[in-house]
């Protein structure tokens, strides 16, 4: 029977989806939560029978790795210093997104100079919807580049969104957004350039609630792929992943289109089709299972680089590249403004319109 890793949640908001998560790894051993002392903190510790510290003093010695789930200083919070910390008495570091390069930087020395692993979740590019446009990207790129990348993303998950485009194209580099002239469009403010060399488009509602930051993006992520043969379209964060082969026949010799016969084979296929594995669900779907299931892969993932350093050299390059690229495009899109909305109205479209939801 392979070790069971013991583990360690720092931060109980986002951090409770760790927790949920962790306690259902096979190769993880929930050890205890690390939280500020709030009443919300130690009941989730009660709720999963595991310890409740309260400084990082108390911690005991047999802790193999930490998730850091706190904000980092260039959100704000004090997340990189807590990495940092737990780096130097030798445990491994998971963090989520985003960091300063700066703070990267430092971790990723700390956990070099004291031998253990450091790396930055960015969360989405394992949750299950996108893993899987991922490799339908991987795979139509054996068969041509792509031509043009086109995104949305609120200001909120802008990192992901950069990593996952990033990953779709295949490389990182060369990549540069800069804003249009004029850049203002309703919510959003468009960037155009190129990333990993393909041309790209990007819409970012860079609009934050002071007090309510993890609401009111009006989407979370939409990407679009192209190719010369049709497009790869991911229509929502959590689904579905739609691919349009290109509408294309040849012509007879009166120059009209020829719809049947000898070479209309592509015209018998699906105009688009949802990739399987890609179905959108509830929201409490995504909460209950695709969240957590994305957060142990990620967990495998880190826990495999333990005992490969080229791959734990290999996502400490690409976190890097990300980071720095997340930075520059941030600091084009300039401050956020601050909204204050109210929560929208509910809408059952299904209600509107019967039948909209026949097919679930």
């Amino acid at each position: 029977m392979s070790v069971r890793r013991r583990a360690i949640v720092c931060g109980t908001s986002f951090g409770r989806f760790y927790l949920h998560a962790l306690a259902q790894h096979p190769a993880v051993e929930l050890a205890g939560v690390l939280s500020t002392g709030s009443r919300a903190s130690a009941e989730y510790a009660g709720q999963y029978g595991i310890a409740h510290y309260t400084a990082l003093s108390e911690l005991p010695p047999d802790i193999d790795f930490a998730c850091v789930v706190v904000r980092a200083g260039v959100s704000g919070g004090p997340g990189a210093d807590i990495s940092e910390t737990l780096l130097t008495r030798g445990i491994h570091v998971l963090q989520e997104h985003p960091l300063h390069p700066a703070e990267l930087a430092r971790c990723l020395r700390s956990a070099h100079r004291h031998g253990v692993r450091y790396s930055v979740n960015a969360f989405y590019p394992t949750v299950a919807p996108i893993a899987r446009f991922l490799q339908a990207a991987e795979l139509l790129r054996r068969h041509g580049a792509p031509l043009f990348v086109d995104g949305i993303c609120g200001a909120q998950v802008l990192y992901p969104l950069l990593d996952v485009a990033a990953r779709a194209v295949g490389r990182l580099r060369p990549s540069v957004l800069r804003p249009f002239v004029p850049a203002r469009c309703g919510p959003y403010t468009s960037l155009h350039g190129e990333i990993g060399g393909v041309p790209c488009t990007l819409r970012v509602q860079n609009q934050i609630h002071p007090v309510d930051a993890d609401n009111h993006a009006l989407l979370l992520h939409r990407l679009t792929l192209g190719f010369e043969s049709g497009i790869l379209a991911l229509a929502d964060t959590h689904g579905p992943v739609i691919w349009s082969p290109r509408l294309h026949t040849h012509r007879d010799a009166t120059h009209r289109l020829v719809l049947s016969g000898p070479g209309t084979e592509r015209l018998s296929l699906p105009s688009s089709e949802m990739l399987a594995g890609t179905e959108s669900g509830t929201f409490r779907d995504v909460f209950d299972r695709l969240w957590p299931q994305a957060i142990n892969l990620a967990m495998s993932e880190f826990i495999a680089t333990w005992g490969d350093p080229a791959a734990a050299a290999r996502s400490a390059q690409w976190a890097s590249g990300v980071t720095a690229f997340w930075h520059e495009v941030s600091t084009a899109l300039g401050s956020p403004d601050l909204i204050y909305p109210e929560a929208p109205p509910p809408v059952n479209l299904a209600d509107l319109l019967p039948g909209i939801g026949e097919n679930r």
